[in-house]
């Protein structure tokens, strides 16, 4: 139930984007319809789904073993399964981690801000904007490397749980496209980039202010041509504009890579029934009554009449047929989507692409386009989540119906709940969503989500990406990301003998069940020595959608969030997981599992007990200290570009 609610509702971001963006404050109603529909749509594709990515016993679900370890933590009484027997429990293991992260997040997080943005090459030139590109941290690519912040480094995950050949394939990925690729666009004035910071998840006019949207719209929040070419083009930041680029080729690297990798696995599967599994999970678990899929299928028609009731009884501009692309796109890729991230715990967004389409065929209407990207790629997420969830409920031996129970109430209660909090936050806490808002609450996932909504929704992809338009070069990623997954098998079957035979191993996964505790034991091995799918013996190469996809959450994250992670999951999945295994296998996903559950804690307790209280007055004088500022004044802090404009002048 707590993995179910503990993630935002991602439809309150179209709540907060009408409120911010587009003056529109709809009834509870409204919203409560939107919000409850699109969180639970999505879990009758995952159930159906759930014997291609639950019961195989390839389909690992990394995240899913963090939670097994906490929960084997606070309630087992005995230590049970692979590692070492002594040295400390992993109760007093998990307290103790718990309570370095709790008070460790008040340093970063209130005491010495700068450690959490530690751009200190920034701060040695503060006003070199060249310097504040590549190095910064707010608006630069991050060169600086270092950060001392949980939060930013398990700001897209936890580095501890993800393997380290994934998140391998992430930071190639990263390198070659934001720290090679970017800077060489962006000094080289492509896109005319040089007038506006080198990331940035806002649009620009030009005159390198912020797009003000409300210039091109009507009335009935309608797109105005005329008034849009009275006042300017859209640009985008070089970071923005590759992350689309991406985006594009992720989109058919999933669908190429699931082809030629997974093929026979989804065909034997779909062949066998959930009892006849090979693996002991499967078996054990098909003792259980199992959901019937007409569960599903009722679940599915109640979520899809209140979609249309929240879109039909207020004017957002999205018409039914529009709603049914939009879920048939969303489970295409349930079951690809969902077998890359099983073994990856990496998830392949369906959002650019939705954005896309919706696009070109409801242009100037960006209430629908919202509505659109929401049910076309949160439930496909919201499916994988159920899946993840039932995982998890597999290796606990928890009944299918009490699980299915358990999410379906949670994610309804979640809903009701994000709204409140939302609706509470907007009436109490100033410029709630705004840049300047004083105790950091500005809205970053909202930002990209109101931004997103003018590129794709107010002028749409015709006047920015069809031939002949500024941005018509990033459509050529569909194309790369086609043929990207064939690369590796082209050069096994051209050279054979060459280096690339010695990364052919499989981490084959070896479940085991000990009182109670789902252990993962990954061994080293032939495929031809454990009977694992011979379809996964390229999982831990080049795996060509995580390659494209690993970056997806730039912006609003940025190189802080890429370069520390990965570092983590190479010192904690290769460097400690290779030299000790034994400790590894006791305390590596107790050890995640403290560390965020601390860092949750701490941020609650800073920010009820030092921050909101009496308007924020306590402890001003400490929020001025250097510390607290430098990162801020920099170049990097103002979003200063290396090309200034004079009083008046205008680029593109």
């Amino acid at each position: 139930m707590a993995s179910v609610g503990a993630q935002s509702a991602y439809a309150t971001d179209i709540i907060a984007v009408q409120r911010v963006y587009y003056n529109q404050i709809y009834s509870f109603s409204y919203q409560w319809f939107l919000v409850v529909s699109t969180q639970l749509i999505g879990f009758s594709a995952g159930g159906i789904a759930r014997r291609f990515l639950v019961s195989p016993p390839s389909m690992i679900w990394p995240s899913s073993l963090v939670t097994c370890a906490l929960f084997n933590t606070l309630h087992s009484q005995q230590y049970a399964g692979a590692g070492q027997l002594g040295g400390l429990s992993r109760g007093r293991f998990f307290l103790h981690a718990f309570l370095v992260a709790f008070v460790w997040y008040f340093f970063p997080g209130y005491l010495f801000q700068a450690l959490s943005y530690f751009s200190w090459v920034t701060w040695i030139w503060p006003d070199n904007a060249v310097i504040a590109q590549l190095f910064g941290y707010v608006h630069g690519m991050g060169m600086s490397i270092v950060t001392f912040d949980w939060a930013q480094i398990a700001y897209i995950g936890s580095p501890l749980a993800t393997p380290w050949w994934a998140a391998a394939n992430v930071l190639m990925g990263f390198v070659i496209f934001y720290w090679i690729a970017t800077p060489i666009l962006y000094f080289t004035n492509t896109w005319d980039s040089l007038y506006m910071p080198i990331q940035s998840r806002l649009v620009y006019d030009n005159l390198g202010q912020p797009y003000n949207v409300t210039r091109v719209l009507t009335n009935q929040i309608i797109f105005d041509e005329a008034a849009y070419d009275a006042y300017s083009p859209l640009f985008m930041s070089t970071c923005f504009a590759m992350s689309y680029g991406l985006a594009f080729a992720t989109i058919t690297a999933t669908l190429t890579h699931t082809f030629l990798y997974f093929r026979k696995q989804i065909m034997m599967q779909a062949r066998r029934s959930l009892a006849e599994q090979p693996d002991i999970h499967a078996r054990l678990m098909s003792l259980y009554p199992q959901v019937p899929d007409w569960w599903y299928l009722i679940l599915f028609v109640v979520m899809f009449a209140l979609g249309v009731i929240s879109f039909e009884l207020w004017p957002t501009h999205l018409p039914v047929w529009a709603f049914v692309v939009a879920l048939l796109i969303a489970f295409t890729y349930v079951i690809p989507c969902g077998m890359i991230q099983a073994i990856t715990n990496q998830q392949v967004g369906l959002n650019v692409i939705t954005e896309l389409i919706v696009g070109y065929a409801l242009p100037g209407r960006p209430i629908a386009m919202m509505m659109f990207k929401t049910w076309g790629y949160i439930t496909m997420t919201q499916a994988l989540t159920f899946a993840s969830d039932f995982k998890l409920g597999h290796y606990m031996k928890i009944p299918p119906r009490k699980m299915f129970w358990c999410q379906v109430v949670a994610a309804m209660v979640a809903a009701t709940t994000q709204l409140g909090v939302q609706s509470w936050m907007f009436s109490n806490i100033p410029d709630m969503c705004s840049v300047t808002q004083k105790d950091g609450f500005t809205c970053p996932y909202t930002q990209v989500f109101g931004t997103a909504s003018i590129i794709w929704g107010v002028v749409g992809p015709a006047l920015q990406f069809s031939s002949g338009r500024r941005y018509q070069s990033l459509l050529y990623f569909f194309v790369i990301g086609a043929i990207a997954p064939a690369i590796p098998l082209l050069l096994m079957k051209k050279w054979p003998n060459s280096f690339l035979r010695y990364v052919k191993y499989v981490f084959a996964p070896l479940i085991g069940i000990d009182s109670g505790l789902t252990t993962c034991q990954f061994v080293r091995s032939r495929a031809t020595i454990i009977p694992v799918d011979r379809s996964l013996r390229t999982n831990n190469q080049f795996n060509s959608p995580v390659f494209f996809n690993g970056t997806s959450l730039i912006p609003p994250a940025t190189a802080l969030n890429f370069v520390p992670w990965a570092l983590v999951s190479y010192i904690f999945q290769n460097v400690i997981r290779r030299h000790n295994f034994p400790w590894w296998a006791k305390y590596n996903y107790v050890l995640s599992a403290a560390l965020d559950s601390g860092l949750a804690v701490s941020v609650l307790v800073v920010f009820f007990t030092l921050q909101y209280p009496v308007s924020g007055t306590i402890g001003v004088s400490l929020q001025q200290w250097w510390g607290n500022t430098v990162f801020r004044h920099s170049a990097d802090g103002r979003g200063i570009p290396v090309r200034q404009l004079a009083t008046g002048q205008t680029f593109g």
